[in-house]
């Protein structure tokens, strides 16, 4: 890493120049598209990925009802309306069902969110957005290395974002991310959008703006990225251990993989009636835990506009009251995960003693 640093210091050269080049083509080949295009962050990602596809006000984008906000906020920046679906319960992803019930005559893209690392029913979805002439924006802020019936995510799409935010599985050290797609003139696009709306320098072709990938971060991701093979393996095998710890406690949900699909365990995730309880349990035992997240998007103040009451969405209601995220990292050891299995099983004993 100081390497890294010491090389882009010394080269005089901090936005847009040889670390981002060959990041971008380094992730493309990782992901195994044909074009990467480094932004600022993953909500511009998603941003300019509507907007080079021309979606805005009058569009409708289906989007699933429990996702991290950004997912919603980037059809609202383009001035579309999102469109929430239902998850299935299972696997908390996109319910390709219930996908195919929600497009109407003003639907112009399905946006699916890998949620918590594992690949959605890419397939399905791809098969619905032809059957439609629709297009596919896939939010891949959390998968990245996820494959659904062998292939990656964020290659199925037309066109798609990722984020590199520090807590993801392939993070920068400050805010960072990328549109990936097959389409180079939709590459091209999101290229000038990025940079001003300019190819050449102080020529401006259309309104765009200032999100780019810098330097430095190109740099450090990199590096990471000759990493993130052996990282997912980790995080899977931390997975695999944690199955076996808590498999038999009733009052726990561990996480279920759809037929197809691989997960790359950015988040391990359960759920239980009496998350808050043992979500403090666990933080008296010295074992922090988060919730991811706590508040649906459509009660969310942001969309109070949008009119969507509390029971409109009770799958995603009801994910975002049991949800848990355990500890989860590179190099977690199964001792590691045996004490927090132990914590879990304590506060078990005193909900059945009550």
């Amino acid at each position: 890493m100081t390497a890294a640093f010491i090389r882009v210091y010394d080269s005089y050269w901090y936005v847009l120049g040889e670390e981002v080049r060959q990041f971008e083509q380094e992730f493309s080949a990782f992901n195994q598209v044909s074009n990467t295009v480094g932004v600022a962050n993953g909500l511009d990602a998603l941003v300019l990925a509507l907007q080079v596809l021309g979606i805005g006000p009058g569009d409708e984008v289906i989007v699933p009802s429990n996702t991290y906000i950004a997912t919603w906020l980037a059809v609202t920046h383009v001035g579309a309306m999102p469109v929430p679906v239902e998850p299935e319960p299972s696997t908390s992803n996109l319910d390709p069902t219930l996908v195919a019930k929600a497009i109407t005559p003003r639907s112009r893209v399905i946006m699916p969110v890998h949620l918590y690392g594992q690949a959605c029913r890419m397939t399905e979805i791809m098969a619905l957005a032809a059957q439609h002439s629709l297009y596919v924006v896939e939010d891949n802020a959390q998968a990245q290395g996820a494959a659904f019936a062998g292939r990656l995510t964020g290659s199925f799409g037309h066109v798609n974002g990722t984020s590199f935010y520090p807590g993801k599985n392939l993070g920068a050290l400050g805010d960072a991310g990328a549109v990936t797609t097959n389409d180079a003139e939709l590459a091209r696009r999101v290229q000038v959008l990025r940079n001003y709306g300019s190819q050449q320098k102080y020529y401006n072709e259309v309104t765009g703006y200032n999100s780019r990938l810098d330097e430095l971060q190109a740099a450090l991701l990199r590096i990471k990225l000759q990493q993130l093979p052996d990282w997912t393996r980790q995080r899977q095998q931390v997975a695999t251990w944690y199955n076996q710890h808590l498999a038999d406690i009733e009052a726990l949900r561990l996480p279920a993989i759809a037929e197809g699909a691989t997960h790359v365990y950015h988040l391990y995730v359960v759920h239980t009636a009496h998350r808050d309880a043992l979500q403090q349990h666990l933080m008296g035992q010295g074992i922090g835990t988060m919730i991811h997240y706590p508040v649906p998007p459509h009660l969310q103040k942001a969309y109070a506009n949008l009119d969507l009451p509390a029971g409109k969405f009770p799958i995603a209601e009801k994910l975002a009251a049991t949800c848990l995220s355990l500890p989860m990292w590179p190099g977690m050891t199964e001792e590691h995960v045996a004490i927090v299995a132990a914590g879990i099983r304590s506060f078990e004993l005193q909900i059945l003693s009550k």
